[in-house]
């Protein structure tokens, strides 16, 4: 009888180890979705540098009354200029929405603000992005639900889109004011 050699069967445990790993990425409920270590635990602290003429926000306003999100916006973010409308229309119905403008220019941050609208209830600067790393934040924009106890409901990695307001935030803001 032939001896098999352990490098034949090498390649074949190799790709079904891959074709495993591809099959459990394809099969999750949304294989597109960062997951995010901080879901069901206390926003981290807020640390931010204030705007001019903008009021900011600290870790107290987080844990007031009713949800409420905080984005992580730039002005030389391109999606973030995508989602902004959205954000208008959120807050226009109400829901509080603080800003964290991450690693900007101040004068490019205030351009922003000005040229597509403030749709912040208050807003603050994140200049070096040490709040967003406690905050696992891997990229703007990024957005939190918060509930009224400081506890952070949902992560949305990218922009809000109606999709995403549809499908996801507004389920998870009713079921947060259900309880």
């Amino acid at each position: 009888m032939a001896k098999i050699s352990p490098l034949m069967i090498a390649p074949p445990l190799i790709f079904a180890g891959f074709a495993l790993l591809a099959a459990v990425g394809m099969f999750r409920d949304d294989p597109e979705a960062l997951p995010s270590a901080r879901k069901g635990q206390p926003a981290p602290p807020v640390v931010l540098t204030e705007l001019p003429n903008k009021v900011s926000f600290d870790d107290a306003t987080l844990r007031g009354d009713g949800v409420k999100l905080v984005n992580y916006w730039a002005s030389w973010c391109a999606p973030c200029r995508v989602e902004h409308p959205n954000l208008e229309v959120l807050a226009e119905e109400g829901l509080p929405i603080y800003g964290v403008n991450y690693k900007d220019e101040t004068a490019n941050a205030m351009s922003f603000l000005t040229e597509l609208g403030d749709p912040y209830a208050r807003v603050g600067a994140d200049l070096e992005g040490r709040m967003a790393l406690d905050w696992g934040v891997y990229g703007v924009p990024e957005t939190y639900l918060i509930d009224d106890s400081g506890t952070i409901l949902l992560r949305i990695a990218g922009p809000v889109t109606q999709r995403i307001i549809d499908e996801t935030l507004r389920p998870a803001i009713e079921a947060a004011t259900a309880q």
